[in-house]
């Protein structure tokens, strides 16, 4: 009796076990797929920066920079606002017990600068930025306006999707500054507020000599990585996206996962090859 039960049972487990691992296998080989299609995008966007004379388009350029930096500012300032502030609430039992006023600007200061800056405006450029870009791109190609574009002898790389990617890197670099101050700045006041700290001893402890713009530029070349990730990722699914309407929508949901996802990945790398 039991023998035949377990006899039963094993097809089943085993059934199982080999759907979950045709299942990691298909998803491995989606991954590589995706990451394999953004290298080769990336190539081309290399190629065409690389033309003489230049092919990029000023016009897409500036319309982009002013829809995707500009229109994003309050929303980053809004973030790093209360991200300071949020900081120095966290710190603030501590700061309190071991009597370490002087050390709050450096505690500040070094998450914010090295971490907390770069991640979050990433995820919420991703957020903002790079899933409206995949929606634009993914309507072209629905609609066969990319197309149209090749039978008018117009490459769409390099009217589309090159202005698209500069103005997302730049924006992300631009904004992580941006966020740097404006966290910095509430965290100040957070600490006046909070442990009677003046923001002149909160700045001397951020400039006291334990921070250098070594820790500016560790996160300002995390953000270039992130920009260049989110831009990758939003171009890459909006021009392969197919189905129609719906499909439009699956690019936008790959492309917020895949971004979001590339940005912690590699902030591990470059936070361990950065130090």
């Amino acid at each position: 009796m039991s023998a035949s039960a377990s006899e039963s049972v094993s097809p089943a487990a085993g059934g199982g076990v080999a759907a979950t691992a045709a299942a990691a296998g298909a998803a491995l080989l989606g991954i590589a797929e995706a990451v394999g299609a953004m290298a080769v995008l990336f190539a081309k966007i290399v190629r065409t920066m690389a033309r003489v004379p230049p092919v990029l388009d000023y016009h897409e350029l500036r319309r982009n920079l002013h829809k995707m930096a500009v229109k994003s500012l309050s929303i980053v300032v809004i973030t790093a606002l209360f991200t300071g502030v949020i900081a120095v609430i966290q710190a603030a039992p501590i700061v309190k017990r071991y009597g370490a006023e002087g050390l709050l600007g450096w505690g500040a200061g070094f998450a914010t600068l090295r971490e907390v800056a770069p991640l979050l405006t990433a995820l919420m450029v991703s957020g903002r930025v790079g899933a409206n870009n995949t929606a634009e791109l993914g309507t072209m190609v629905v609609t066969e306006q990319i197309d149209a574009l090749r039978a008018l002898a117009i490459d769409p790389v390099a009217f589309l999707v090159l202005p698209r990617f500069i103005a997302i890197v730049v924006t992300l670099v631009t904004m992580t500054l941006y966020a740097d101050a404006v966290s910095l700045l509430g965290a100040a006041f957070a600490g006046l507020g909070l442990l009677q700290i003046e923001p002149r001893s909160f700045y001397n402890g951020l400039t006291g000599g334990l921070l250098n713009f070594g820790d500016v530029a560790n996160g300002l070349a995390k953000s270039l990585v992130f920009g260049l990730v989110i831009a990758l990722s939003s171009c890459h699914f909006g021009m392969s996206t197919t189905g129609g309407a719906s499909g439009v929508g699956r690019s936008v949901n790959a492309t917020v996962v895949a971004s979001a996802s590339g940005v912690f990945i590699l902030d591990y790398f470059v936070s361990f090859l950065l130090g």
